[in-house]
């Protein structure tokens, strides 16, 4: 088991959002989580990244209780295990993608020739390799949404945490992403849990959770 997510309750002030949610993904394993607006699927995916912690229940990667992991255990942790790509590339502006990519595997300690070797691998795979020394500003929604993962992925996480990642490209950049996260699994075995409003990307997906008022049906 990936993922074992038990009793998460999640409260902003007087305000609950989650109230007891359950959720158990196995490795390789590409799931939708769908819902209105509200429903709080982005908290839920919050907490699994371990970026905030629940009220109450508990969370598993890989079969360590995440919540018994000190703060800098924690951060470490996160930064081996957990790549995150959100609806927002957050590309840091002044770094080319060969640098944006390298970031994380710096952050965890390794060489700049090992960091890059394989950065420059990621972004050829993920078809941006022609854009290594970019700026994000001078690419596309797509190529930039596309260096994102390649930053994601450059530790080889445990798994793949992805919030509405192609809410702001079109329709065939958007099917691109979608078929990227299944060749990734092909080729990786890597483990997704996708947040989105995007039906054709929950219907081919391995399986979908349906969210509504802080609880899954």
């Amino acid at each position: 088991m990936m993922l074992h997510a038990q009793g998460i309750h999640k409260a902003y002030g007087s305000l609950p959002i989650l109230k007891g949610v359950d959720i158990d993904v196995e490795k390789g394993e590409i799931v939708s989580i769908v819902g209105a607006s509200g429903a709080g699927k982005s908290t839920l995916l919050h907490i699994i990244g371990t970026l905030d912690k629940p009220d109450r229940g508990s969370v598993f990667i890989n079969g360590v209780d995440v919540q018994k992991l000190n703060a800098k255990k924690l951060s470490a942790f996160r930064n081996e295990h957990i790549g995150f790509v959100f609806q927002f590339h957050h590309l840091l502006p002044e770094f080319t993608a060969l640098e944006n990519v390298c970031i994380p595997a710096f952050i965890q300690g390794k060489g700049r020739s090992e960091a890059e070797t394989k950065a420059k691998e990621l972004l050829e795979l993920l078809g941006v390799s022609h854009r290594i020394d970019h700026k994000p500003a001078e690419m596309s929604g797509g190529e930039q949404q596309r260096v994102s993962v390649a930053r994601a992925l450059i530790n080889d996480p445990s798994i793949i945490l992805a919030d509405e990642p192609s809410g702001n490209l079109d329709s065939e950049n958007a099917a691109a992403l979608h078929q990227l996260f299944f060749d990734l699994r092909n080729k990786f075995q890597q483990t997704f849990i996708i947040v989105t409003h995007n039906e054709e990307l929950a219907r081919i997906s391995d399986r979908t959770i349906h969210m509504r008022d802080g609880l899954v049906v």
